[in-house]
């Protein structure tokens, strides 16, 4: 029965990591907003000192159980000298999957180096370092498991109240460490100064030391090492408008570094500015996103000032898409970006890369 109840386990994680598209990590389709699950290195890659993001997601409502995630981040920047500067941030995220309630919450701390290189044309090296503490747990009072199914005398099943089963843990924690380098830099028009492409490019490495997060003591079972490639373009079309383009790529590695599983994620999105009333800018955004061999991602955004709002809707197109009929998932992200000085102001606008907003 042990055996059994061990192969179940093992099974949901597989079905979880498939679900995922070869993932062993929660990830939302607003990906762009949440930079710390992309690299570490991204953090402090805004315009203004300080940045507040929320964000919820409901996914696989029309199939069973939905699986819900919920975030919340901060970065802050501390100017060393004119030039450079420290980003210190806090991603915090809780992911609430099926019937067992299988819950995964993080508490990521991090910090980031900008290293300008020149500062006429805003090109710097970013290196970050990501520490934190994980928990995965189950609820197993959830759970049906086989023993307790009794047959009734027309072929039809009562279900006893407890199962024999025992468990060697349903909570696991352990400490999590990421690394990651990035490079952002600008192109100068050279007609119109004020027409600047950004651009960034990052490489990042998950789970260094690939915990181990077996909830049995003879099976142990470790997070892959990941590998995070990112990129993004941000260029002008004209005094309103703006075309930007965001992808990651993210490969696995097992124990003996061998590859066994990789995705990609990647959207479009253009930026229209409403209206502009001094340092007042409202924005809508419209963009498609996709996730390799899961789902097309339609997103709208406005901004209003400081406050950014974000909603997306996941089309599925995997193998689930005919059991969901295509209803992947709905998400809402919330952020407030803002200057602590005048003189702050002053300089971020000169040494940040326009990338986006």
């Amino acid at each position: 029965m042990l055996r059994y109840c061990k192969l179940c386990l093992l099974l949901l994680g597989s079905c979880l990591a498939a679900i995922k598209g070869f993932s062993q990590d929660v990830g939302f389709s607003q990906f762009y907003d949440l930079p710390l699950l992309r690299n570490p290195a991204l953090a402090g890659m805004f315009e203004g000192d300080i940045r507040a993001t929320a964000a919820y997601r409901n996914q696989w409502q029309s199939v069973t159980i939905p699986y819900r995630t919920f975030s919340l981040s901060t970065e802050v920047k501390l100017a060393t000298n004119d030039v450079n500067y420290f980003t210190i941030g806090l991603q915090l995220m809780r992911d609430v999957a099926g019937t067992s309630e299988f819950s995964t919450t993080q508490i990521l701390p991090v910090i980031n180096y900008r290293l300008s290189f020149n500062g006429e044309n805003n090109s710097y090296l970013s290196f970050a370092y990501m520490p934190g503490l994980r928990q995965q747990r189950f609820d197993p009072t959830k759970l049906v498991m086989n023993d307790q199914f009794v047959a009734g005398s027309n072929g039809s099943f009562s279900i006893l109240p407890a199962t024999r089963q025992v468990f060697d843990k349903t909570s696991v924690n352990y400490i999590d460490h990421s690394v990651g380098v990035s490079y952002n830099g600008v192109i100068q028009d050279k007609i119109d100064d004020a027409a600047e492409t950004g651009y960034f490019i990052g490489l990042g490495m998950f789970h260094i030391t690939s915990p181990s997060v077996g909830f049995f003591a003879d099976h142990r079972i470790h997070l892959n090492r990941k590998l995070a490639v990112n990129a993004g373009v941000s260029t002008p079309t004209s005094d309103r408008n703006r075309l930007v383009f965001y992808a990651d790529y993210f490969q696995q590695y097992d124990k003996e570094l061998t590859p066994v599983g990789s995705t990609v994620q990647a959207g479009i999105l253009y930026d229209t500015d409403l209206f502009v009333e001094g340092d007042v800018q409202h924005t809508i955004t419209f963009g498609a996103l996709y996730r390799m061999n899961d789902a097309i991602i339609p997103v709208v955004q406005l901004q209003l000032s400081k406050f950014t709002v974000g909603v997306s809707y996941d089309v599925n197109i995997d193998k689930l898409a005919a059991a969901s009929q295509r209803r992947g998932g709905l998400e809402v992200v919330i952020s407030y970006r803002d200057f602590l000085s005048s003189r702050s102001r002053e300089q971020r606008q000169t040494m940040c890369p326009n990338f986006r907003r």
